[in-house]
Order: C-alpha cells, then sequence, then structure tokens
C-alpha cells in the first residue's frame, strides 16, 4: 500500500488488506444468494470466488461464454464445497435471456446481491473518423446490459432490499486516454443510470465503484501498459492520473472491496462513486462526513456545496 494525494483516504491499496478479509465475521455472507455478470474471467471470476469465501450460499456467474463460467465454477467449488455455483451462460443484451438466469437462480427465494461487472468497450476512434452509428453502438450495449440486469434484480430482490454494485470505470470521470469517447460516455451512463435507481428505490445500497487498474483481457485489448520506473505514461492527462493508474493493483482487491461493500458496515456509503483502491478504515472514519452528503457523488464541482 502506498499514499496518494489524488485519494480522499491517505492509504491507497494496491491489493487485498485485513480490513476487506472476506473470512471477517463481519463481513459474512452466510445465507445470501449472489449473482455476478460477466463472471467467468477477471474481476467477475474473482468476485465471485470472494463471495464464496465469505460464505455465501449461492452464486451466480453469468457470461457469454460457456467453457469460462464451468471452469471458475470447478475451482470456487473445489475450495468452496458448501457454496452452490450456477454457471449460466448469457447474453445480458437479451432481456428474455436475463430473466431465465434471474428466475432459475432465485428459485423459491430472493436474490441478496448484484455484482454488475459485465461491459465492453465499444468503438475504439478518435470522434472525428467515426459515425454515430459506430460511436452509439457501444454506448446502447452498456446501457442496455444494465438495464436488463438491474430490472431482472428488482423482480427477486430480497424483501427490504438488497445490494447493487456496478463495476464502473475511472473512464467515467477522468479523461485519461484519447479514442475512448464511447467507453467514457457509456461508463458516466451506467453510473448515472445506477444513481436514478437508486433514488427510484431507497431500500437499495446501490454503489458504483471504480476497480482499480486490473490486468484483464477487456484493459489488454484497449491497449492499456504498465509505466515502468522512470517511463512517461502517455495515455495520462496530466502526472496524477499516471501516477495512480499506471501500475497493476491485485485483482483480489475489487473483490474483497465489494464483499466489504455488500455488508452492513460499507451502508454509509450507498448510492456513492467510489474507488477500490482506498482504505476502508478510513473512509469509515469519515463517516458523519460523507454520509448525507453529495461527497463521493458524480456531479458539477462546486455546487451544489452539501
Amino acid at each position: 500500500m502506498s499514499a496518494q494525494s489524488a485519494s480522499p483516504t491517505k492509504t491507497y491499496h494496491k491489493a487485498p488488506y485485513p480490513s476487506i478479509d472476506p473470512t471477517r465475521p463481519e463481513l459474512s455472507a452466510k445465507g445470501k444468494i449472489v449473482v455476478v455478470t460477466g463472471g467467468g474471467t477477471g474481476i467477475g471470476a474473482e468476485t465471485a470466488r470472494y463471495f464464496a469465501r465469505a460464505g455465501a450460499l449461492r452464486i451466480a456467474i453469468l457470461g457469454r461464454h460457456k467453457q469460462p463460467l464451468l471452469d471458475t465454477k470447478a475451482t470456487i467449488g473445489a475450495d468452496n464445497p458448501f457454496t452452490e455455483v450456477l454457471a449460466i451462460p448469457t447474453d445480458i443484451t437479451n432481456i428474455d435471456s436475463v430473466e431465465a438466469a434471474f428466475s432459475h437462480v432465485a428459485r423459491n427465494s430472493k436474490i441478496d446481491i448484484l455484482v454488475s461487472n459485465a461491459a465492453v468497450i465499444g468503438t475504439k476512434a478518435p470522434i472525428i473518423s467515426q459515425i454515430s452509428s459506430s460511436l452509439l453502438s457501444g454506448i446502447i450495449i452498456n446501457i442496455q446490459g444494465n438495464f436488463n440486469v438491474a430490472t431482472a434484480f428488482l423482480k427477486h430482490a430480497a424483501v427490504g432490499g438488497g445490494v447493487i454494485i456496478e463495476v464502473n470505470s475511472a473512464a467515467a470521470h477522468l479523461t485519461i486516454a484519447p479514442e475512448f469517447a464511447a467507453y467514457n460516455i457509456a461508463k458516466v451512463a451506467t453510473a448515472r443510470f445506477y444513481s436514478s435507481l437508486a433514488f427510484e428505490h431507497p431500500e437499495l445500497a446501490v454503489f458504483s465503484i471504480q476497480p482499480g487498474a486490473i490486468e484483464t483481457e477487456m484493459n489488454k485489448n484497449a491497449g492499456y501498459k504498465e509505466k515502468n520506473e522512470g517511463e512517461e505514461w502517455e495515455w495520462a492527462e496530466g502526472g496524477g492520473a499516471a501516477d495512480i493508474l499506471s501500475q497493476y493493483d491485485d485483482v483480489g482487491l475489487p473483490a474483497a472491496f465489494m464483499v466489504w461493500l455488500a455488508s452492513p458496515e460499507a451502508r454509509f456509503l450507498k448510492g456513492k462513486y467510489l474507488w477500490a483502491n482506498w482504505d476502508v478504515d478510513e473512509l469509515k472514519a469519515r463517516r458523519k462526513e460523507i454520509e448525507g452528503t453529495k461527497l463521493l457523488e458524480l456531479g458539477l464541482t462546486g455546487w451544489p456545496f452539501q
């Protein structure tokens, strides 16, 4: 861990740490039913593993490709025999496919936690070289997928509410690379979608997170590369963003952070936009400053003031 001047917590984590250990009794997911989209690989797969370590009763991993889901199911099941793992190939842009998956997961019970992790980059090109349909295609896919899984979750959400964690991106509020207009727009749009959902459903605990700089296939396909010692990072708009995002983080960090977010300890942060790298103990120490204010929400800088 290290301190970062750009972080609202003095400590900026790059890997899991004791306060977000999924085996902490305070973070227990015992008896909970969890759905993770994009659950076959990367952040989604690791998040499913961490919820299993936290004792979840049933975890459904959804994704487009069957084999990665089956592989992840096998590894989770080997280490966590008391957690039921469902691997469900699902096209989240198809509402019928999504609703069938959620019905299968819920059965005669309710779903407690949704981790909406699936996303696409969309067209990567300068705006001037695109036509509107190419720019809009990725934006629409991202919003459509989130709309489908969120509305399906609402139909099966636990009595008294549930938890939705949207895996977002710093791209929603930092312009750190050229040719990513479609992705930037999609991420801020999905974050605003979930803040709208939270406003309409105050019984839910809804969070959007920047998961950290994780070595995923999507990041590799986007052209993301780590910055070596003393090397300039060409993507960044100024040094601050480069210092924060240039080195890969442990994939367990966002996974553990999401287990913590789903626990009662994090309820004071509902509705907030958070980075998984921020220290949870320091966030808890600032509870009175954060809870019920506009701090850590997407909005217009300087207005409203509280």
